[in-house]
């Protein structure tokens, strides 16, 4: 499971057909919750498609987001079958485990800048706390508090594509973790889905974000929360570029076995 939440963590365009396709190469380093060292990943948009990659040692995940087919596809470069997720199904699943009336956010700009892959990046201090229950309805509760500085550029080349993406895909209630540990931690699950909202309501692409997650609990929970610790991560932008990608990209390899999951 802690494979698992760290991998999903790493995990970050409505397009009129002119637009242009997306692809973003990135590395995190963090440690915590079975994640350490730095990993490289990459991103592709493709209208309202996205896949993400990342490298494990000498294995490449992967993750399809379909935002048309309200389906998420997800694989590794090893095995020869791909899970399928109902992302509709999945999120109101997810709902019923996280009030989020109880949620709070922030983000504001804290008046600094700094060059980040030859762009000029605004910051912003970003805060956000959930409370939710661990495991489901009735699970045990708890609070997931996410926090850092992130590092925004505006205006840069598939900018609009980066952020139409994420609002579509946001307005649906996706999520963007892996679906197993969204059952087992839904607070960290939709925390980070806040997280990539008020990403998107900045109005450009986060070239770096410093982020701590822990997570606290009362009573005997306080005890399990400290047990597992919390995960610090830093992301950040390698390069950004335009230019077609193949629709096969956006697929399971040929041949795969596909599983429909719940």
């Amino acid at each position: 499971m802690k494979r698992v939440l760290a991998g999903a963590v790493l995990s970050m365009l409505i397009t009129g057909p002119a637009w242009a396709d997306v692809t973003i190469k990135q590395t995190t380093t963090g440690k915590g919750m079975g994640m350490s060292g730095t990993m490289a990943g990459t991103t592709y948009i493709k209208g309202m498609k996205m896949r993400t990659e990342t490298v494990t040692g000498d294995t490449t995940r992967i993750t399809i987001f379909d935002v048309e087919t309200q389906k998420m596809i997800s694989f590794d470069s090893k095995k020869k079958e791909a899970d399928v997720w109902d992302m509709q199904a999945l999120s109101a699943e997810l709902n019923k485990s996280v009030d989020t009336s109880e949620m709070t956010s922030s983000v504001k700009p804290n008046g600094q800048s700094k060059q980040i892959a030859g762009q000029t990046a605004a910051g912003y201090d970003m805060e956000i706390s959930m409370p939710a229950s661990m495991g489901g309805p009735g699970g045990p509760k708890m609070t997931v508090r996410l926090a850092g500085p992130m590092w925004v550029v505006k205006g840069a080349p598939g900018t609009a594509e980066y952020m139409t993406f994420y609002k579509a895909a946001i307005e649906k209630g996706w999520f963007f973790t892996d679906p197993r540990a969204a059952k087992g931690s839904p607070g960290q699950a939709k925390a980070m889905a806040e997280m990539y909202k008020q990403l998107a309501e900045t109005g450009g692409v986060p070239y770096s974000t410093e982020m701590e997650v822990k997570m606290s609990g009362d009573g005997p929970m306080a005890g399990l929360m400290a047990k597992m610790g919390g995960m610090s991560m830093t992301t950040t932008v390698q390069s950004v570029e335009v230019g077609p990608l193949a629709d096969d990209l956006f697929a399971p390899p040929v041949g795969y076995k596909l599983s429909n999951r719940k």
